[in-house]
């Protein structure tokens, strides 16, 4: 019988040694905890493609009391402690709204099937922290708030595990109530409005309050957002109620001058929602009285009741947002923070006109389509209706080539939905003193490939690269993208670090 040497034998004790050291460390990293002013979390681990780099990940943290019963059409309520360690590895429920609008949008993504329950009870956040932060760290710190034209989408639909590694920082995802629980509005005391917007500064004061414990510095705190997300942004941007409690601003493909985000009539609203549901009208404290007294159901309209109510605006309430946001910017009454503000080169080019049952997308359009369809889609544009018909004819010219007539109609519904509002946020802004930046994002991504050739760089094209998704490693989150070719690769490691810089020095 023989019996290895001594150095044979060492070199086994060690490797076993740092095998189980590894397991111990293992163990330790995939339960990070953290104890906040509201008690203990218990987050996981999450690895991130192409660096040694890891993510400390917290799902699910409720930064207010659920908006149900006596608090629904109620300014949020500071979250509950607990006792217990609480568990933080799962995705919350989304906020209210639509499963058929949700399913559509899924059907363009075939390969994300990720599904979100959806509940009332959804005022929570998601925390993504580089793995060897502390409280020590203060790390800048990167709050996303979603698009979806407030009527749709979640916190959990985009992962910032890459963003968070690759750039050493703290990255926050917040929901915020949606549709009729988030924005109905009777325009007078009863129910003023707004809720969603008042989530999202309960989300941000709880993250200056909390924030530290993750290694997140409450003193350079960036929002950023898209679509209804960068309209978010700008709105608090806007209000007294969220002053210092953000530094640093990023709208994506969207700012407060889009028209069709707020009412000035929000009583008419009110009375079609009310009636949808079956409350009587006749004082502003009826409806209220019985819509809160609705199970969670009613307040989700079908694609039939949103014919009537294709959405519930913001209002000018005088509170949050003290007047109308063009007279805010002209005043340079707002937070002079400094701000980046950017649309995509073909915001119209398949998403929206998809999602808004444009006919004649493929083969092309006849200018009396357009003719009727403008008429409808009025609202939207972010231009007086006087020069709508002078925008048209310098829009379309004189041919009657459908696909043209099509190229030329996307381009004046991105244009007057988008572009212009954005140009004109930025030059008040740039008045101010505020550093502003401006981008155009052009790359169409490969994973459009379902789109039609004419589409460019399509509404929500650039999430992916902002969020690194071709680094993240669950590739079932909307930000994830597998096939990014190299260069794409590239292009989301570039423009994470700039967004990153700025978060970092503005």
């Amino acid at each position: 019988m023989s019996f290895p040497g001594r150095s044979s034998l060492l070199s086994s004790l060690i490797c076993a040694a740092w095998v189980i050291a590894i397991l111990a460390e293992g163990q330790q990293i995939e339960q990070p905890e953290v104890a906040t002013k509201y008690g203990r979390l218990k987050g996981k681990w999450v690895a991130v493609k192409g660096t040694d780099r890891h993510t400390n990940v917290f799902l699910g943290i409720p930064f207010a009391k659920p908006p149900v019963g006596a608090l629904r059409f109620s300014p949020p309520q500071p979250a509950e402690p607990w006792i217990s360690v609480r568990d933080a590895t799962s995705f919350p429920p989304v906020c209210l709204q639509d499963q058929t609008m949700l399913e559509q949008f899924e059907e363009l993504f075939p390969t994300k099937q990720v599904k979100f329950s959806i509940s009332e009870d959804c005022l929570y956040l998601n925390i993504y922290t580089p793995a060897h932060s502390n409280e020590r760290a203060k790390l800048p710190v990167m709050v996303w708030i979603h698009g979806g034209g407030l009527l749709m989408g979640g916190a959990s639909m985009y992962d910032g595990s890459a963003l968070s590694a690759y750039e050493n920082l703290v990255v926050v995802t917040i929901q915020y109530r949606l549709g009729i629980t988030g924005f109905f509005s009777t325009g007078d005391e009863h129910a003023r409005g707004n809720w969603g917007f008042l989530d999202q500064v309960a989300a941000l004061q709880w993250i200056q309050e909390n924030i530290k414990h993750f290694g997140g510095d409450p003193g350079s705190v960036t929002i950023f957002g898209e679509s209804a997300g960068g309209v978010s942004v700008s709105v608090l941007v806007l209000s007294p109620l969220a002053k210092g409690l953000f530094h640093k601003a990023i709208s994506e493909s969207g700012v407060a001058l889009l028209s069709a985000m707020f009412s000035s009539h929000p009583e008419v609203i009110a009375k079609v929602v009310a009636n949808i549901t079956g409350c009587d009208t006749s004082s502003s404290a009826a409806m209220v009285h019985c819509l809160r007294k609705k199970p969670e159901e009613e307040m989700i309209f079908n694609l039939e009741q949103q014919q009537q109510v294709a959405i519930i605006p913001a209002v000018i309430d005088g509170v949050f947002i003290q007047k109308n946001p063009e007279e805010l910017m002209a005043g340079k009454d707002f937070s002079a923070v400094p701000y980046i503000i950017g649309i995509n080169n073909h915001e119209y080019g398949w998403l929206l006109p998809f999602l808004s049952d444009i006919p004649g997308l493929k083969e092309g359009m006849h200018k009396e389509t357009i003719l009727s369809r403008l008429q409808m889609l009025h609202p939207l544009l972010s231009v007086p209706a006087e020069f709508v018909s002078l925008i048209t004819d310098e829009y379309l010219g004189d041919t009657d080539d459908p696909v043209a007539l099509r190229d030329r109609f996307l381009d004046l519904m991105g244009d007057a939905i988008f572009l212009v509002p954005a140009i004109k946020t930025s030059n008040y802004h740039r008045a101010s003193g505020s550093p502003v930046y401006f981008y155009e994002f052009q790359h169409r991504p490969s994973s459009a490939s379902f789109k039609p050739d004419f589409v460019k760089a399509d509404h929500g094209d650039e999430i992916s690269f902002v969020f690194g998704g071709a680094f993240v490693t669950d590739e079932m989150s909307l930000t994830a993208s597998r096939d990014a070719t190299e260069e794409e690769k590239h292009l989301s490691r570039t423009i994470m670090k700039y967004w990153a810089n700025f978060a970092r020095n503005g």
